[in-house]
């Protein structure tokens, strides 16, 4: 039996290295053919790497010549602009770019090491020398690469031209960013988001509203950082997403920003929560009625206890601490002394100690009449160096 495919594509080579390879069998026909391909795909990874390695060495090389260049006109254009040491208003000054003529600007290599080096500078300044290191980076036509790369097709020139223009503190339109923010890819998707939350002066949670990708732990956390940190973003109530949006993750993320800017508008929506379907979102909920301190969610709260997984009952033990009204220290000290659930109990003693001096003589019962392992978690949960 002939190996066909081999006859047609593999045997004029190897007639000129292997006399009567024809004649071999069919398996070590086979072998032959496969240790060549295994062979040729290993010297082409391994070129591969060289000439990436000595790409990388010919970049670090040239950008260890122009970038002190760079600093240097950097330094003697903007950092010690005469103009600014007089006092003259910035968005008044006139940059001398001669000097970055010189540097032949012009090519592309060079004007990604400006962008680069700018960049750099802008996140050590801020105020009149921030503002003159954007001009300098507008001056340069260095805004049009950024904005191409944003048109790029490949994700990670779209993730580059975004990081520039959101250090520069460039405005992108929303028909070029707001797709970005719903992407497949993840890294693209929450570097859009991002961008879209610094950037945007009028709308910069409009991408909530169309956001099916849910956003991840990591997001999240980076996101918290941006809105907090920004004082001059725009709040919007965040119970409008906590009603209307089909994006869990988007519900649950308004949830935490509810509790952080303290939105009490937003407790009849939060409530309603308290019947959705899902039961990390109901978590959710609780926990935000709690650290909300909502006296008035206690009843709902106490009411759908015995219905709820775990993590919701445990979400409903803290939230009663957390309110500390009083008005159901009973339901603790119940949940505490029948439950057989370690967690039960410990978020449940915890709670009943929160109350302060409205628990002191049930927690005197409780250690008089409960057995030695409650005894423990009760001391257990008045050392005040444990947080919960």
């Amino acid at each position: 039996m002939k190996l066909y495919f081999a006859d047609t594509i593999f045997s004029p080579i190897f007639r000129r290295y292997f006399f009567y390879f024809d004649s071999y069998p069919l398996v070590i026909q086979i072998a032959i053919i496969l240790t060549t391909i295994a062979i040729t795909a290993t010297i082409i990874a391994y070129g591969s790497i060289l000439y990436r390695r000595y790409s990388g060495w010919k970049r670090d090389r040239r950008l260890a010549k122009l970038n002190p260049r760079i600093d240097d006109l950097i330094t003697d254009t903007v950092i010690l602009n005469e103009e600014l040491a007089l006092g003259t208003p910035p968005e008044k000054i006139e940059l001398d770019l001669s000097g970055f003529a010189r540097l032949k600007y012009r090519d592309m290599f060079v004007r990604q090491a400006l962008i680069d080096r700018i960049m750099h500078y802008r996140k050590n300044f801020v105020g009149d020398l921030g503002y003159l290191l954007r001009q300098l980076y507008i001056d340069l036509d260095l805004e049009k690469d950024s904005v191409k790369k944003l048109k790029s097709p490949q994700w990670n020139k779209k993730v580059q031209g975004l990081v520039e223009l959101t250090a520069l503190d460039m405005q992108i339109s929303d028909v070029n960013i707001l797709p970005l923010t719903n992407s497949k890819n993840r890294e693209l998707r929450a570097e859009a988001r991002h961008a879209y939350i610094k950037l945007s002066k009028n709308e910069p949670f409009k991408f909530f509203d169309i956001a099916t990708e849910p956003l991840l732990m990591w997001d999240q956390i980076e996101l918290f950082k941006i809105i907090t940190t920004n004082k001059d973003i725009v709040l919007p109530n965040f119970a409008r997403w906590v009603t209307y949006s089909n994006n869990k993750s988007i519900v649950s993320f308004c949830l935490k920003l509810i509790i952080h800017y303290n939105q009490t508008e937003a407790i009849p929506a939060v409530i309603k929560l308290l019947d959705n379907r899902d039961h990390y979102l109901r978590a959710d909920a609780i926990q935000c009625l709690g650290k909300l301190k909502v006296e008035e969610a206690e009843d709902k709260l106490v009411s759908i206890y015995n219905n709820q997984p775990l993590n919701c009952q445990i979400e409903i033990l803290k939230a009663l601490g957390r309110i500390g009204s009083g008005r159901h220290l009973e339901f603790l000290k119940s949940e505490f002394i029948r439950s057989q659930d370690f967690d039960i109990r410990k978020n449940a003693a915890r709670s009943i100690i929160k109350h302060g001096a409205l628990s002191q003589n049930m927690l005197g019962d409780l250690m008089s009449v409960s057995s030695e392992e409650n005894q423990l978690i009760l001391k257990h949960c008045m050392n005040p160096l444990i947080k919960y």
